[in-house]
């Protein structure tokens, strides 16, 4: 379901009644001393202003998800109920997506929504960890960007709350030069460093497949991105790269879990 179109179509007949009352119903009422609109007016015209509130809040500043799964754990619960900045990264056309006013890039390390590139009328949610022109290699469970590793500590045991099976959580580190953010992953010690499936996807001849690993070129325009559930995710390593015009968003914060309460609030 396209709700930014459903969205775009009630603005659109709200607007036109809304308009159509003041410029011609209203004062016919007002010279026949009527105070009450007609009951198609009342459930067209009076919305007008709170859904083309909604409609700009939605479509320009910042934008309402649900976590449906585990693929970010532990950064992200299933259930979750996330703001995403609409804005950070440009400011786009409703409904056809396209870019209008250049305002910024994604980042590595930045948790963003974005339009499945093998069905776009799915969303997802992913962590940044390549940008357009970086060599990715995801080698034995860890990632060297441009030839430079990402640091790696930690691995106490972590419930996996979707599998029910204990991971081990790292914090996994960019290099000073690639942006020197942090966050949590979990690596599965059960689960094999490799096997990815091979189905082509856009832009497939720019990675070299290996028994434990990936290597791959990103294309201009496009990102590589992946899930902090590392061995319970779907994401760049099976289904190839992000194009920018796919991009929805920044994730920041969580303002609802109603399985956790604690959980609001946190995000950034």
């Amino acid at each position: 379901m396209n709700f930014a179109l459903i969205l775009f179509i009630l603005v659109i007949i709200s607007g036109v009644a809304w308009m159509a009352d003041k410029l011609y119903f209203a004062p016919q009422r007002r010279a026949a001393g009527i105070d009450r609109m007609p009951l198609w007016l009342e459930y067209t015209a009076s919305f007008f202003p709170v859904i083309c509130a909604v409609f700009v809040l939605r479509s320009f500043i910042v934008e309402p998800f649900k976590i449906p799964s585990g693929s970010m754990i532990p950064t992200l619960q299933i259930g979750d109920f996330i703001l995403v900045n609409k804005f950070t990264y440009g400011i786009r056309l409703p409904v056809i997506n396209k870019k209008v006013v250049e305002l910024g890039s994604p980042k590595r390390g930045d948790v963003v929504v974005f339009r499945y590139p093998l069905d776009e009328s799915v969303d997802y949610i992913k962590r940044i960890v390549g940008l357009p022109g970086d060599v990715i290699e995801y080698q034995d469970k860890r990632l060297t960007i441009n030839g430079q590793p990402l640091g790696y500590s930690g691995g106490e045991p972590y419930l996996d709350p979707e599998s029910m099976r204990y991971a081990k959580e790292f914090i996994e580190s960019f290099p000073v030069d690639l942006g020197g953010v942090h966050h949590q992953i979990l690596n599965n010690p059960d689960r094999p460093a490799g096997n990815f499936p091979l189905e082509r996807f856009p832009g497939f001849e720019n990675c070299q497949y290996q028994n434990a690993g990936l290597t791959c070129k990103i294309p201009a325009g496009h990102y590589f991105a992946m899930g902090d559930n590392r061995d319970n995710s779907a994401d760049s390593r099976y289904w190839g790269f992000v194009p920018d015009q796919n991009i929805v968003g920044r994730a920041f914060f969580v303002w609802l879990n109603l399985s956790s309460l604690s959980r609001i609030g946190g995000f950034q």
